[in-house]
């Protein structure tokens, strides 16, 4: 993959030169904002459990982070949709969104 900026009537992005590369980008934007969120959910427990230790911490953060991944693979809150239609046409190639389901549509439809 070739890494360029490129430039457009809104401005340059730096490091995107291609839609694969917006894609990947904002689909990890997403796997990062529901580890945070995951993260932020499982340590709001009031109570200490029988198997608190850090190695069961150790495996909940691996197996949240797998499932942020999995969710973000599979758009499901569709804020890498959301990315992709802002910044989709300051990129060579821009997609018009992704497969995942039409999370953007479903946004811009509720604002209005």
């Amino acid at each position: 993959m070739q890494v360029t900026t490129t430039t457009s009537a809104t401005g340059p992005v730096p490091g995107l030169s291609d839609k694969a590369a917006l894609q990947k980008v904002a689909q990890q934007f997403e796997a990062v904002f529901l580890r945070q969120m995951i993260g932020a959910m499982r340590s709001a427990s009031l109570a200490e459990g029988i198997s608190d230790s850090s190695a069961t911490q150790q495996f909940q953060d691996m197996a949240d982070a797998r499932t942020a991944d999995a969710m973000a693979g599979k758009g499901a809150m569709g804020i890498a949709a959301l990315l992709i239609q802002q910044f989709g046409d300051r990129v060579k190639d821009a997609p018009a969104a992704p497969d995942a389901p039409n999370a953007a549509a479903r946004y811009r439809d509720s604002a209005a």
